[in-house]
C-alpha cells in the first residue's frame, strides 16, 4: 500500500519557475532511486531527472542547468525545482521511486501526475 502523491504543478509564463514535490507514504522498508518523468501529448514518457539514495543525480540534457532534483530522506520526499521554464517543458510530470516494502524485493511506484504548462 505504497503511494506517491505529487503537488506543485500549474501554469507559468516562459522564464518563470515552479517547484514540484512528491511524497511517498505507506509500508516502506527503504527507498532507493527517486526520479521525475514527463510526458507531453502524443509523446513517450521521458526521464527528466533521477537521484540515488546517496544523492547522485543525472538529468535530461535539455533541462541541465535549469532543473534541480533533490530529496529529503527523512520525509520520503523528492523535489524538482524548475527554473527558466520554456514552452517545450509543458507536460504531465510523474514522480517515480524504487521502493522495497520488504527486504530484498524492490518495485517501482508512480505518482498520479501533475500538469505543468508554460505559456509563451
Amino acid at each position: 500500500q505504497v503511494q506517491l502523491v505529487e503537488s506543485g504543478g500549474g501554469l507559468v509564463q516562459a522564464g518563470g519557475s515552479l517547484s514540484l514535490s512528491c511524497a511517498a507514504s505507506g509500508s516502506i522498508f527503504s527507498i532507493n532511486a527517486m526520479a521525475w518523468y514527463r510526458q507531453a501529448p502524443g509523446k513517450q514518457r521521458d526521464l527528466v531527472a533521477i537521484i540515488t539514495s546517496g544523492g547522485i543525480t543525472n538529468y535530461l540534457d535539455s533541462v541541465k542547468g535549469r532543473f534541480t532534483i533533490s530529496r529529503d530522506n527523512a520525509k520520503n520526499t523528492v523535489y524538482l525545482q524548475m527554473n527558466s521554464l520554456k514552452p517545450e517543458d509543458t507536460a504531465v510530470y510523474y514522480c517515480n521511486a524504487h521502493i522495497k516494502v520488504v527486504a530484498n524485493i524492490e518495485h517501482d511506484y508512480w505518482g498520479q501526475g501533475t500538469q505543468v504548462t508554460v505559456s509563451s
